[in-house]
């Protein structure tokens, strides 16, 4: 099937992935964009989602969030909402609307840091499920701006080492080692 998702397949087309377990994650997120037309749609078993690491450059601290369903702190981001296709917009959007910061903008560039797909617990009448998560980094120069989204999502400004050693999952822990690689104060 034709996919309708040129700029999954733009993204997906240059990325190359660090690690086996990524090449498995890739070639899967490649097969659904090639096999299915919306990608996105939630009733699928496994689906795209686009998130982001949000830093603070200056500080060289991350911002994550606690996630209730997974009972950990993670980074921003989820789903697409209808008609959204380009998973840096969606990453944007939700990082905006998860933290309130409104100068959000992709840092260094705009281009996928991770790929990974990451399990869903289920929840009420939503089955366990897959998401095909694509990553990215997004700066804010207006650390103090953050504001939770909701009172049962709080979010903490971590050092690196910090947020490695305050999430549970480690796909956040390889994201965040892929962040800590652009902050030069912690690569020489």
């Amino acid at each position: 099937m034709a996919t309708a998702q040129p700029r999954l397949v733009e993204l997906l087309s240059h990325y190359v992935p660090r690690d086996p377990v990524e090449t498995a994650d890739v070639a899967r997120v490649r097969a659904l964009v090639e096999r299915v037309g919306d990608p996105w749609r939630r009733t699928i078993p496994l689906h795209v989602t686009a998130s982001a690491m949000i830093v603070h450059p200056d500080s060289e601290r991350v911002l994550l969030r606690w996630h209730e369903r997974q009972r950990s702190w993670l980074h921003v981001g989820g789903h697409g909402d209808p008609g959204e296709t380009d998973p840096l917009a969606v990453a944007l959007r939700e990082g905006h609307e998860e933290t309130g910061l409104t100068d959000l903008t992709p840092w260094p560039g705009p281009e996928l840091v991770h790929v990974v797909v990451v399990p869903v617990p289920a929840k009420g009448d939503e089955p366990a499920h897959e998401h095909a998560d694509l990553r990215f980094v997004l700066a804010t120069a207006e650390p103090d701006a953050v504001r939770p989204e909701k009172p049962d999502a709080p979010l903490r400004w971590l050092s690196v080492s910090e947020a490695r050693a305050a999430t549970a999952e480690d796909n956040v822990r390889a994201t965040l080692s892929r962040v800590e690689g652009l902050f030069p104060g912690l690569t020489g």
